[in-house]
């Protein structure tokens, strides 16, 4: 499927009698969600490691077609700033995302606010991550100790891993960044923080990521009919290949390439907009 469109995290209070019907169990919120939008991004797993009974549940919660982003630990990003980080990749590997088999989707890496552009340690970060669902199986069996009761240690299906990187800080536009992306085929997310951070366009691998946090107030405002169109043309742009105009980018564009798969996932949520922001794309984009 070439647009998945979905939102960061499903179980909020104040969807409740808003966006899930009123009685509706919490329970049976996935279920609800995952019928009406076809990717969510996982964003538990950024706080804290999940457990495998739990990607196990999400995965036989959802339609066979569906796709889960995965937000990769903070511990990594913001503690560990990449550096050093072998048993900690080797414990979120097997915390048990492999149990998503074929709904296994990018693994995303959020940088801090006042992480720089650091060269050397962003490649050497990248040269540690597996390219396919064996290879993260190998070094899931790698995990600490105390993870020995709740891991997943085979993939359900020898696939391709794909990453992408959100960055926080104006150090990162520079064309170097954007050849180390390429580089490595790590995407950069496109990310609208109301200006908050940078939001660049540039195109460093066969996907496009996209997080949508606010148009206007960062992870409080929606997107009206207008920015909903724009966004929506701009999903189709990089889908045919090409780059959208009139935004920013730090590297010379490249030429159009073969058409690409493209992500979107919406975290305006404390105004309850994310969701139907979602289902707004969704139906711009014939989904």
């Amino acid at each position: 499927m070439a647009y998945r469109v979905g939102i960061s995290g499903w179980r909020y209070a104040p969807w409740r009698s808003v966006y899930y019907p009123e009685g509706l169990p919490q329970r049976a919120e996935l279920e609800y969600v995952s019928r009406r939008l076809n990717s969510i991004e996982l964003n538990g797993s950024f706080y804290s490691l999940q457990r495998p009974t739990s990607y196990q549940r999400w995965y036989d919660e959802t339609p066979g077609d569906f796709v889960f982003a995965v937000k990769g630990p903070r511990f990594i990003t913001h503690m560990k700033r990449l550096a050093e980080v072998e048993a900690p990749l080797a414990n979120f590997f097997a915390s048990g995302l492999l149990a998503l088999g074929n709904k296994l989707g990018p693994v995303l890496w959020q940088l801090p606010g006042n992480f720089r552009y650091d060269g050397p340690r962003l490649a050497a970060f990248f040269e540690s991550l597996p390219r396919t669902t064996v290879a993260a199986a190998e070094i899931a069996k790698q995990h600490e100790d105390r993870m020995k009761d709740r891991v997943v240690l085979e993939a359900k299906h020898d696939q391709p891993m794909r990453y992408a990187l959100e960055v926080r800080h104006d150090s990162f536009e520079n064309s170097e960044f954007i050849d180390l992306l390429r580089e490595h085929d790590i995407a950069l997310v496109c990310a609208d923080t109301a200006g908050k951070w940078p939001m660049l366009d540039d195109v460093t691998s066969d996907f496009v990521y996209v997080r949508l946090h606010g148009a206007d107030e960062l992870y409080v405002s929606g997107y009206d009919d207008k920015g909903l169109d724009h966004w929506a043309a701009r999903v189709k742009t990089w889908h045919a290949g090409r780059t959208p105009t009139g935004g920013k980018t730090a590297s010379p564009d490249r030429p159009p390439r073969h058409r690409r798969d493209v992500y979107v996932y919406f975290d305006n949520d404390v105004k309850v907009r994310s969701p139907f922001d979602a289902e707004a794309l969704s139906a711009r984009l014939g989904l």
